[in-house]
């Protein structure tokens, strides 16, 4: 890239902050803005990145401020009123997205590419431990932070392979040119952008034209799109239970779940999950069927199985004891919700399940209310905190209480995030859980302490 000084504007973003990474480990001058100082921001200063937190133009760094060596970085999150992007725009600087940057990077290498409305995250994070734990090797850019490499980026230096996530909010994954594509689900989402569940499906049967000649869909068995597929391109299924790609004879037993991998490429047997829950069963199987087309022998894709630690904030052990279990997740949609759940159900049979919700945006509240009711009920007991607005104004008359009014779970209450930790002092807890994709994340290390203190200090 010609670009000697790269600036992106949102810079904390999960996505954003890999890309930041790789070019500091390009030798590129980085900087940029986020809303709040976090974890991530507070790594990428350490690396080299300079990184503030007001916009204002004067606080654009001097080197930044050349158009002609600066290539400016954004996402869709940020407001159309933003200062710093509008003066980019003024002075005739090169803008683009996220996901433009990241197709120029994935356009010279095998890019693998996970796209879909649930799983991503997990399944190319599960990808990419395969073919790094295996002769293949792979860099990866990922939307959450690896528990077996403490980062969100993998570089190599011997492998031509490309892990990324293809993320379909604002049709960002059209930019990409996948050797291998994976599509766990179609369920709709971001119908504040898309307008429809029909134009939502459409961006993913664009998605899947993207596939080079040569190259590999595969697609969720039963996901209700049309591949528009090169003639040359091969196209898979894939579940639990059935499809070329599937799973049998699945052993569940205490802390380990173990299965047989089907493949019409060639079967493995006796394949245990590093993160035993049943939903990585079917993310597993896709995770592999993609190791396997790249060239992964059975033997390295049963080593690395077992040894994979998972990614934070997806299943996220936080504390697993007889005392109390708490566990940290994404999920934000209410089948998310809904496979999340069963799954720590079918871990705990015998325990009360207590879980804190924060809902991600206005609209998908409004959109999915009853859906996501319907999720919760599954529970015993659940707290709703207020909806995180993230990129959206309020919509009038769409509050949490739309959620919880129809939600039928024996205790059910509103909390504010202030409130949160004085209630959960003072509720009996066995096993409790955080749902959401806002910033419920920054109470997760204080609510871990009370809970260590309340139940761990004296074991």
């Amino acid at each position: 890239m010609e670009y000697e000084n790269i600036y992106f504007i949102g810079i904390g973003g999960i996505g954003m902050s890999n890309l930041a990474r790789y070019f500091l480990s390009k030798d590129k001058r980085v900087g940029g803005y986020d809303r709040t100082e976090t974890l991530l921001t507070k790594t990428l200063n350490k690396e080299g990145a300079l990184v503030h937190y007001e916009d204002s133009t004067a606080l654009i760094p001097e080197n930044f401020k050349d158009n002609k060596n600066t290539l400016v970085v954004y996402t869709p999150a940020v407001p159309v009123t933003h200062s710093e992007l509008n003066w980019f725009r003024d002075n005739d600087f090169k803008i683009i997205k996220r996901a433009q940057l990241l197709g120029e990077i994935t356009k010279s290498s095998d890019a693998i590419c996970i796209g879909g409305t649930h799983g991503k995250t997990t399944v190319s994070s599960m990808t990419a431990h395969l073919l790094r734990q295996s002769h293949v090797d792979c860099n990866a850019f990922l939307g959450g932070i690896l528990k077996n490499y403490d980062t969100n980026l993998l570089l190599s230096e011997k492998s031509n392979f490309t892990v990324a996530e293809a993320d379909e909010y604002d049709r960002s994954f059209h930019w990409l040119t996948p050797l291998i594509a994976i599509i766990t689900s179609a369920d709709p989402d971001h119908l504040d952008i898309y307008g429809s569940e029909q134009s939502y499906r459409e961006s993913f049967e664009k998605f899947t034209s993207l596939i080079r000649p040569g190259g590999h869909l595969i697609l969720k068995k039963g996901t209700p799109i049309t591949p528009k597929v090169n003639e040359s391109v091969k196209i898979w299924s894939y579940s639990e239970s059935e499809g070329d790609f599937h799973a049998e004879n699945i052993r569940t037993g205490i802390g380990e779940t173990v299965f047989d991998f089907v493949s019409p490429n060639g079967s493995i047997k006796d394949i245990s999950l590093g993160v035993p829950v049943r939903i990585n069963v079917e993310n597993g199987v896709v995770a592999i069927a993609a190791a396997q087309l790249s060239g992964v022998t059975a033997d390295e894709i049963r080593s690395a199985m077992r040894s994979f630690e998972g990614v934070k904030r997806r299943f996220d052990f936080r504390i697993k004891t007889q005392q109390v279990t708490f566990i940290d997740d994404y999920a934000h949609h209410p089948k998310e919700l809904r496979a999340a759940i069963s799954s720590i159900k079918s871990l705990y049979p015998n325990k009360k399940v207590t879980a804190v919700f924060q809902p991600h945006l206005y609209s998908r509240t409004r959109d999915f209310a009853d859906e996501f009711a319907e999720s919760l009920s599954l529970l015993e007991d659940v707290i709703l905190l207020d909806i995180y607005p993230a990129r959206e104004l309020p919509i009038e008359g769409i509050t949490s209480q739309l959620i919880l009014d129809k939600i039928k779970s024996v205790e059910k209450q509103l909390c504010s995030k202030t409130a949160l930790l004085d209630l959960l002092n003072k509720k009996p807890i066995e096993v409790f859980v955080t749902f959401g994709a806002g910033d419920i994340d920054r109470l997760v290390p204080e609510i871990e302490k009370l809970l260590r203190d309340r139940y761990l200090s004296k074991v």
